[in-house]
């Protein structure tokens, strides 16, 4: 009997690759591009979601069990489709709490130290030219990092801050009943105001979208140090590019675009108070390993009818077990 097809759209670390060898072929397509993927998720029984999948994917005829999310956020999947045709879409959470939370701050350190404009310098012109730049560079102890999306790597960072570098926290989330004694609770506007660092860690939904505008940016302080290892869209980018490029902020860490990957025209690459990386906060060795076994267990969990562990949309697993359906017709 032939093995079922799990789809990825990139790669899975080789731990999650050898769980599923013996009893699923895993298919990559050959290159990014929507039309490859419609032609391939026909012949699949689960999909894995590295990357952002056009759409109108699931308008596609497949045959899918489910959707497993290499990761947390769900953005890059067509939610509303998936669960109008009871497709089960599932995440794999807390596989990179650690690694996201150590991102933010060696963000925000190395740009408060200006590491990168000192190494350049030092490199390109010699000790004196990069040293100039000790005197304008700031320590972060005692300082205040205010945390938007004080949920589990929102919390970690808190607790890295407040206990490594007594850092005060405060901290905003939707639901702050549960917060831990070291995060304050903060409303966004009072948050940004009284913050030396921002770090972005909240899910894009349509609450979130442009969350931080030009409003809000005008509300923070001009030392302040902006990180998003969120979503790109949670940011106005052209507010945050202005802001930037008139020194109204000191300067920002941003990992997540609202377009990916960047245009070599995009406003941020013409700024010298930015350090940006290939949304690659989370890409650790350790940590993708740890995602893929997590997303490769949960497609073997689909593939045996057995419910996934983290259901996003949990209403489509009942349906699906009364209607017997299987994928779009």
């Amino acid at each position: 009997m032939p093995h079922p097809k799990v789809l990825c759209t990139q790669r899975l670390d080789p731990a999650g690759e050898q769980l599923l060898a013996p009893f699923a072929d895993l298919i990559v397509p050959p290159d990014g591009s929507a039309a490859t993927l419609k032609n391939m998720i026909g012949d699949a029984d689960v999909l894995i979601v590295r990357t952002q999948l056009p759409p109108d994917l699931f308008d596609t005829p497949h045959r899918l069990l489910g959707v497993v999310r290499h990761g947390t956020g769900v953005d890059l999947i067509p939610m509303q489709a998936a669960t109008t045709q009871a497709l089960p879409v599932d995440n794999v959470p807390g596989t990179n709490i650690d690694t996201v939370a150590e991102y933010c701050i060696g963000g925000a350190l190395a740009l408060a130290r200006q590491f990168i404009l000192m190494h350049t310098d030092l490199f390109n012109k010699g000790w004196s030219e990069g040293r100039r730049y000790a005197g304008h560079t700031t320590d972060l102890v005692g300082r205040t990092i205010g945390i938007i999306g004080a949920g589990a790597i929102g919390i970690r960072l808190a607790e890295i801050c407040h206990f490594g570098f007594r850092m005060r926290a405060p901290g905003y989330r939707r639901n702050s009943t549960a917060l831990p004694p070291f995060v304050e609770v903060a409303e966004i506007d009072s948050l940004l105001a009284q913050s030396d660092v921002v770090s972005l860690n909240c899910p894009l939904t349509a609450e979130t979208k442009h969350l931080i505008d030009a409003r809000r940016i005008r509300l923070m302080r001009p030392n302040a140090i902006l990180v998003n290892a969120a979503r790109g869209a949670v940011t106005d980018k052209i507010a945050l590019a202005a802001a930037l490029r008139e020194r109204r902020i000191a300067g920002a860490v941003i990992d997540v675009y609202e377009e990916q990957s960047l245009r070599r025209d995009h406003p941020f690459l013409a700024l010298d108070n930015v350090l940006l990386t290939p949304h690659s906060a989370g890409l650790t060795q350790e940590a993708t390993r740890r995602t893929s076994i997590g997303s490769a267990e949960e497609a073997l969990r689909m593939l045996g009818g057995e419910r996934p562990l983290n259901l996003v949309n949990p209403k489509t697993w009942a349906q699906r077990r009364r209607s017997g359906a299987s994928g779009a017709a």
